[in-house]
């Protein structure tokens, strides 16, 4: 049974292991890593009301595009679930409340944005820097 989260036309693909399990292991660290970037990266913010602007939506975008859409939406996934039950990964916070949070909205916006940055990588735009940015723009 081959493991395959990402394809070789990624960052991540370039550089995974050979055997399955390793494989399987490089995903699943690199999803929680990848998660806490974009925690991270929303911590980086300018307080607006009612939604503050950070860094969580490059972070996303950078994420998708070294990783692939596999990779990619599982991190966003994994993001929010974090969010959900508890940590303090969001901009201000975190917990099931969050859900009726105004940014909310925004953070369930990052799977599609993860799946289609993340699709385009996968198809070998990680090597054209011009046609990534338009699709991360269209993300």
């Amino acid at each position: 049974m081959a493991v395959t989260l990402t394809t070789p036309k990624t960052l991540l693909g370039s550089f995974a292991p050979r055997t399955d399990a390793a494989r399987l292991v490089s995903g699943l660290a690199t999803i929680v890593l990848g998660s806490l970037l974009i925690a991270v990266a929303s911590k980086i913010n300018v307080p607006t009301w009612p939604i503050p602007v950070t860094l969580q939506t490059l972070a996303v975008a950078l994420v998708a595009a070294a990783f692939g859409w596999r990779i990619g939406v599982a991190t966003v996934v994994a993001y929010i679930a974090e969010g959900l039950v508890g940590l303090p990964v969001f901009s201000v916070g975190g917990g099931p409340l969050y859900v009726l949070s105004p940014a909310f909205g925004f953070i369930l916006g990052f799977i599609p944005m993860a799946a289609i940055i993340g699709w385009a990588a996968d198809r070998g735009l990680s090597r054209r820097a011009f046609q990534l940015f338009a699709v991360m723009l269209a993300g």
